[in-house]
């Protein structure tokens, strides 16, 4: 049987984008099965927006005020479950956010 998939979707300022994908690819993620394909992943441009709360220490803006930041959205494949969680656990030591906004889905061999 074949390690599970899984896909990492997150969600970076562009100024932290390559430090964030390098300690994801770091981790494993990124490599397409057989290895002929590494530090894959798919980016895509975008605004996030939020408001920090008054016990937030945000690493952008202030609490109680609108936050819009031009960000990338990064989709990586991950090989088995310890990739994906060691790939979250150092997306989150590099990412300047005080949280992370992440998604983790398994994916279906069809």
């Amino acid at each position: 049987m074949s390690a599970r998939l899984f896909k990492l979707v997150f969600t970076v300022p562009h100024s932290s984008l390559e430090v964030c994908k390098q300690a994801v690819f770091s981790a494993g993620a990124g490599i397409f099965p057989g290895g002929k394909y590494t530090e894959v992943c798919f980016e895509t441009q975008g605004t996030g927006q939020f408001i920090p709360s008054a016990e937030a220490k945000p690493a952008i803006g202030e609490a109680g005020k609108v936050v819009k930041v031009e960000e990338t959205k990064v989709e990586v494949q991950c090989i088995g479950k310890d990739v994906v969680v060691a790939a979250v656990d150092k997306l989150k030591r590099a990412h300047p956010y005080e949280e992370v906004a992440y998604e983790v889905y398994a994916m279906e061999d069809v």
